[in-house]
């Protein structure tokens, strides 16, 4: 299980192969790439900041990781989330999830991105025509992780 939080870009490609060969019992791997969007809420965005605590951002993630191996039988979890200033159309954050059928790998790495979206510390700030300003939380989100807690699977 491998969680990194750091400013530079990372290759998907390479990163998912490294996971994928990893063990031979392998027989899925389910991938997550987010990005930075050009517009949010109806503003165009020019730049995105994320900050985070350093320490405890990681321990958040791990204990992600921790929850999803409990409710799924996974092989590995990878989480790659970055941090810094950045462009539209920048890749923010990779989650994979490989496990020996498909299922439990969709399932886990779908549980991760919901997690990890309202449970880790992160914090962002868009540059918008407007001006700077912090994203709120969504309640999307919240809505996202919740069920979760009614479905275990």
């Amino acid at each position: 299980m491998t969680v990194r939080v750091q400013t530079e870009d990372f290759d998907a490609g390479w990163e998912i192969n490294k996971l994928r060969k990893a063990r031979k019992d392998i027989g899925a791997v389910v991938s997550f790439i987010g990005l930075v969007r050009d517009i949010n809420e109806g503003d165009a965005v020019s730049q995105l900041t994320l900050e985070h605590y350093p320490g405890m951002t990681e321990k958040s993630l791990q204990a992600i990781i921790s929850q999803a191996q409990t409710r799924w039988n996974i092989i590995d979890v990878l989480i790659i989330h970055r941090v810094g200033t950045l462009q539209p159309c920048d890749q923010i954050v990779l989650v994979a999830v490989s496990g020996c059928h498909r299922a439990e790998a969709f399932s886990a790495c779908e549980f991760v991105m919901d997690f990890l979206k309202t449970e880790a510390p992160f914090w962002k700030k868009e540059v918008t025509p407007h001006g700077e300003h912090w994203v709120e939380a969504r309640e999307s989100d919240d809505d996202a992780k919740q069920r979760w807690n009614t479905n275990k699977n």
